[in-house]
């Protein structure tokens, strides 16, 4: 008798402890999913967090390119306006030269020139 209650006794210790073992295993499995899902949500955060980031990032330099033609295209019209502005003034102060030099050669032409019919001294 005394060794079947030894028996019983270790077949119920034994049951008892492969009970506690399930029970843990079971715990570690939750601990385990629960981990899971945290880190599943994380990283969906992190995802939605880098789209809308990048987002952002697409439209800023967006609008920076935009900026930047916009005032690059000023500035070329304000030298295109220039530019023509002094060619206009250089081509009328260059006329008026023009003008001024022939009225200035004329004049001293006219003055200057000698008559092509031979004087009756000459002969």
């Amino acid at each position: 008798m005394k060794i079947m209650s030894l028996i019983i006794t270790l077949v119920a210790a034994t049951a008892l402890i492969a009970l506690g073992q399930e029970g843990t295993v079971e715990e570690v499995k939750q601990g385990a999913k629960k981990t899971g899902e945290t880190v599943k949500n994380g990283l969906e955060t992190a995802g939605k967090k880098t789209k809308e980031a990048a987002e952002t990032v697409g439209e800023k330099t967006k609008e920076t390119a935009e900026t930047v033609g916009r005032k690059t295209k000023e500035t070329a019209q304000t030298i295109g306006g220039k530019t023509k502005e002094t060619t206009r003034t250089a081509h009328r102060k260059s006329k008026k030269a023009s003008r001024k030099a022939r009225t200035d050669t004329s004049e001293q032409q006219s003055t200057n020139q000698t008559p092509n019919t031979p004087s009756p001294n000459d002969r």
